[in-house]
């Protein structure tokens, strides 16, 4: 998930078979497990459905919360949430499969960090976990959960490693917005309408391959340079949109599991911001990664090793500085800011405009609720 970059100029205990798979570093067994796993849960084909008595063996209110039937705000506060779960979920997935099974791929991510196989494989677990988690506590409260089936239309890579299936997301054009960098190094606050330069200009290019290269050429490894900072972009957005989501949240335990997501979100995007700076040298024609560790040494808004957020303004300017995420105000923040930074990054490329009239709504809906105490 990501913040718009113009406005920024920057339980379950066991996983599903999908999950597992790729917690294990292999391939899916079956395509498009997640539809399964949905429609098991009474998702049909249409977009939103209530399946409130779906779940069986699940008591309504039985240690969900106080047994209330969640309210509006909280219901469009998840419903938001869980579509861009699920659309984060579509592009992880993405990555997963030729992170783990696709040579060429799979060693240019490497040599970013011998690690990244299987933290990308892990982020994707959790953001499947996400999605389905949130969806099911819909169901369980009366409410009805999302369904983007209807709009995995999109191709697949043609990359060795990729399933053949519809896809959400387009990961083939993205313009990654790389300002986070400088944005976590600064003392300043989007909130407080400061501006962030891009640190490295990714334009309109692929973070997977769409087709196999040669292993070490140079362009695969810009292709995965690209990728690692759109990880970091993703999570880094999904940060500040769970932060502005607490805040609207009403019912006790939907606090719960905002913030609580969250954490996780946070996680992920300290993981990213720390290896990105790995990317080796490459230069391909319109792209170039420099030497980061070398480039930028001396460059508190660029130097690698500065992982740690910086404390920043935050509530009120006469107060000290604080480290935070930032930003978390909604208009920076909220899903109507995640949406369209979705939308700008070329991320949705090739949807038609009833899935943008889609997901905008549920944005709006979600920056709309209201707290009541």
């Amino acid at each position: 998930m990501m913040n718009n970059p113009l406005a920024n100029d920057q339980s379950v205990t066991t996983k599903s078979t999908e999950a597992q798979s790729f917690g294990g570093l292999l391939p899916a067994p079956h395509p498009m497990a997640r539809r399964s796993f949905l429609r098991s849960l009474g998702l049909g084909a249409a977009l939103m459905t209530p399946i409130a008595g779906a779940l069986t063996g699940v008591a309504r209110g039985a240690n969900l919360g106080s047994g209330n039937a969640l309210s509006n705000s909280d219901a469009d506060i998840l419903r938001f949430l869980a579509a861009a779960e699920l659309i984060e979920a579509d592009l992880w997935q993405q990555y997963a499969e030729l992170a783990n099974g696709n040579d060429a791929y799979m060693t240019a991510v490497s040599a970013i960090d011998g690690d990244f196989p299987r933290y990308i494989a892990d982020n994707t677990d959790d953001e499947l976990s996400h999605a389905a988690f949130i969806n099911a506590y819909l169901a369980a409260m009366g409410a009805q959960p999302v369904n983007l089936d209807a709009f995995r239309t999109l191709p697949s890579s043609q990359a060795t490693g990729a399933q053949q299936i519809g896809r959400l997301t387009n990961l083939m054009n993205l313009t990654v917005d790389t300002s986070w960098w400088i944005r976590y190094r600064s003392p300043k606050n989007p909130d407080f309408g400061a501006k962030f330069p891009q640190l490295i200009k990714i334009v309109n290019r692929p973070t997977i391959p769409n087709r196999d290269y040669p292993v070490g050429s140079d362009a695969i490894q810009a292709i995965a340079n690209s990728a690692a900072f759109h990880f970091g972009t993703i999570e880094q957005g999904g940060s500040s949109l769970y932060t502005s989501m607490a805040e609207l949240a009403s019912d006790l335990t939907v606090l719960r599991i905002v913030t609580s997501i969250a954490g996780s979100e946070v996680f992920h995007f300290a993981i990213w911001d720390d290896t990105a700076g790995n990317v080796p040298a490459v230069r391909v024609p319109g792209l170039i990664f420099p030497d980061i560790a070398t480039v930028f040494e001396g460059d508190p808004l660029r130097q690698k090793d500065l992982i740690m957020p910086e404390p920043c303004a935050f509530i009120d300017a006469s107060l000290p500085l604080c480290s935070v995420i930032r930003p978390s105000l909604t208009q920076n923040a909220g899903a109507m800011a995640a949406a369209n930074g979705f939308e700008i990054s070329g991320l949705f490329k090739g949807q038609p405009p009833a899935f943008f009239q889609t997901l905008n709504s549920l944005a709006a809906a979600a920056d709309a609720a209201t707290r009541s105490c």
